[in-house]
């Protein structure tokens, strides 16, 4: 990493804030003036022809200013941020308008979306917690009529999985909870990897029970979220960097496409809950995300339930700002959901 001086850290962090506040490139007058600097404006232009040699700057033109690259931003977000949490009153108003919607993440997500948006000042996207591997819980079956037989799996976290099976016979409902009160014994509190190898070991019904029981319990592991929540895109689609149809249709992507973004939140995002990630440019991976920066977090409950949320903008982004809104509404979130899943 390059060892810059106090100075030169400074005026690169009022180069990035300048330029996110006005969207024009930052010259070494303006810097004088505005922040009122004791040195003078030839000192700042050479301090600005440096840091644009080490890559931290970029000049657009030869008779304009410098704007920050990626790599001035990620310096920016990773040495010169300070940590910073919403102002109170802001952080008040948010609870309440949690505590104001009713139960319900079919509540909660839409609200955490609108929330993000209006207070990071950017596109935002949460998606719908999901079980990151379905625990076996309880089995009910019930004889209905002739030989069909209602099958009621319950995974923890309140799932509720139902299917119909047709059986050679009239079932007898005592062998039915004779059958379903062996397996809730044995199984209560496993994956589908601990109940595999126990299958074998059980009689023909039971086994062929289990196996169903499995495939029910793979499919809910291998669903995706069903639900991406949406707000904000229009308004950032009106600056500036997006008023090339080029830059805006990566913006949209990212928001718009479910594939897309479940790329990027794979490779990007940890399993970890609470730890915020900030990706600038598309990292070079993503050259749609060329002109974007997300800033994403993931909420839930470790190695249970989780889902993810983030905040989309043009690189120029208040990333002080969008990095404390993503942490304060994950930590929101987590609490929501541990309350819905473990009571």
């Amino acid at each position: 990493m390059d060892q810059l001086t106090l100075r030169q850290q400074m005026i690169l962090g009022l180069v990035v804030r300048e330029h996110v506040k006005t969207a024009s490139p930052v010259g070494s007058k303006s810097l004088v003036k505005n922040y009122n600097l004791q040195v003078s404006a030839a000192t700042v232009r050479n301090e600005l022809a440096y840091l644009e040699e080490l890559g931290y700057l970029d000049q657009p033109h030869t008779s304009a200013g410098r704007v920050p690259t990626y790599k001035g931003y990620r310096h920016f977000v990773e040495q010169l941020l300070d940590e910073v949490e919403l102002p109170l009153q802001e952080r008040r108003t948010i609870i309440h308008q949690f505590h104001q919607a009713r139960q319900g993440f079919d509540q909660w997500m839409p609200l955490a979306a609108s929330i993000l948006a209006r207070t990071a000042h950017g596109a935002a996207l949460v998606t719908a917690p999901q079980a990151t591997q379905a625990t076996y819980k309880h089995l009910q079956l019930i004889s209905t009529q002739g030989r069909s037989v209602l099958l009621i799996l319950v995974l923890r976290g309140g799932m509720i999985k139902q299917q119909m099976l047709t059986l050679a016979e009239p079932p007898v409902q005592e062998m039915l909870n004779e059958a379903s009160d062996r397996l809730n014994q044995r199984c209560n509190g496993m994956t589908t990897e601990s109940i595999r190898p126990y299958v074998e070991e059980l009689p023909l019904f039971e086994k062929d029970i289990a196996d169903l029981v499995l495939d029910i319990m793979n499919r809910v592991n291998s669903r995706t979220a069903d639900v991406i929540y949406r707000d904000g895109l229009s308004e950032v689609l009106q600056q500036p960097e997006f008023a090339e149809g080029e830059y805006a249709q990566g913006l949209v992507r990212v928001i718009e496409e479910r594939n897309f973004l479940e790329t990027i939140l794979a490779d990007a995002l940890s399993p970890e809950v609470g730890n915020v990630r900030v990706l600038i440019g598309g990292e070079g991976r993503w050259e749609e995300l060329q002109a974007c920066s997300l800033v994403l977090g993931r909420y839930g409950v470790a190695d249970f339930v989780t889902g993810a949320l983030g905040v989309v903008g043009p690189t120029r982004m208040l990333y002080g700002r969008a990095i404390s809104a993503v942490r304060f509404v994950s930590s929101l979130l987590s609490e929501l959901v541990y309350d819905m899943y473990e009571h």
